[in-house]
């Protein structure tokens, strides 16, 4: 796009770029701040960067993010790190089968009016009203408390007693979740699952991520974090992420992987008609573009290429797809197919015959 020649830069941080040497200067602020958060939370969580990536990218993306992972691998540490080295209220819940969705929303008390005696209502806000939320073992809270997050996590708003409370913007949930254990647990419904950008799967570490896991826990030292980032520079990243450039043949791409995840349909792939019973959402398009968006500008560039979308096409595809009974006796899982699904994509629109 053309650019006028004005060059004088502009005060705020990351955002309302106007002109190119406005653009290239707030992409490079944006990378030196990605690689500080990164650095941060590196001091305390060992290895995993793979999975500290995709923290920040679905942070400067907007979205809410699903970890799971056995117990012990460092999720709940990654999440308490990240909001150390954000300065924005957090606020961590514990979800066990016996909380209520008042637990976590709020609700409303009655008061009494020292002076006069009077009694009225008085809403009690609830851990929801932090802006860095970790949701600590999700599946193990029954359904009702669980969709009690959902207007949180897509409207950024609460709804109680027929009041709507606005929540505080950048709003970010971070939940956790154990695959293995099954007992005492309600498995996410799909409409929830959707709510998250990126599912994140933590697994176990290196060998020598281990020998440094057991310096840092076990002497006498305990590193901590800086905190580098607020929420109006977190909100203007956004804002800088939302405006790199997506050409039509690149989101014609992303459009074609989630519709190759629909089986029976006119771009699924012969994995896809076998295993999968419900494909991804437009949500899933919308990860794709808006994950790869950040992907593109990290790696230097305000433009997004195909291969940014490839590689955040299974963190965004993984939970959206429900397989059917063949897959589970198969052996077959959700990452198998969307990598199956990337590799018989063309990215060429021609070549698909789109």
């Amino acid at each position: 796009m053309a650019m006028p020649d004005n060059d004088q830069p502009s005060n705020e941080p990351f955002g309302e770029a106007h002109t190119e040497a406005e653009v290239k200067r707030k992409c490079e602020e944006f990378r030196d701040t990605f690689a500080a958060l990164r650095s941060e939370v590196g001091k305390v969580m060992v290895g995993h960067t793979d999975v500290i990536d995709a923290v920040l990218i679905s942070l400067f993306a907007g979205g809410n993010v699903l970890l799971e992972g056995v117990p012990g691998l460092g999720k709940t540490l990654l999440v308490r790190t990240l909001a150390q080295t954000l300065h924005l209220p957090f606020s961590r819940i514990q979800f066990t089968p016996d909380l209520m969705p008042a637990d976590i929303i709020g609700t409303n008390v009655v008061m009494e009016d020292p002076d006069s005696g009077r009694r009225y209502f008085e809403f009690q806000k609830g851990p929801l009203f932090a802006q860095i939320i970790l949701a600590d073992e999700i599946n193990r809270a029954t359904p009702k408390t669980q969709s009690a997050l959902l207007e949180a996590m897509q409207e950024r708003s609460v709804t109680v007693g027929g009041e709507t409370h606005v929540l505080d913007k950048p709003y970010f949930v971070l939940a956790t979740q154990n695959p293995i254990e099954q007992e005492g647990t309600y498995p996410l419904p799909e409409a929830q699952m959707d709510r998250f950008i990126f599912k994140i799967n933590v697994g176990y570490s290196q060998l020598d991520d281990l020998m440094t896991i057991l310096d840092r826990t076990t002497g006498g030292h305990t590193p901590e974090p800086n905190a580098i980032l607020d929420g109006p520079k977190i909100l203007a990243a956004q804002r800088l992420i939302r405006d790199a450039v997506v050409a039509p043949h690149v989101k014609e791409y992303a459009a074609r992987l989630v519709l190759a995840t629909h089986p029976d349909g006119r771009f699924a792939p012969p994995i896809t008609n076998k295993y999968v019973r419900c494909g991804a959402s437009p949500r899933g398009a919308q990860a794709l573009i808006l994950g790869a968006k950040v992907k593109a500008v990290t790696d230097g560039r305000f433009h997004v290429a195909n291969r940014d979308i490839q590689e955040i096409a299974t963190l965004a595809l993984r939970h959206r797809l429900i397989l059917n009974f063949e897959a589970e006796a198969d052996r077959v899982s959700a990452d198998d197919v969307a990598l199956d699904i990337i590799k018989n994509t063309a990215t060429d629109p021609v070549a698909a015959g789109a």
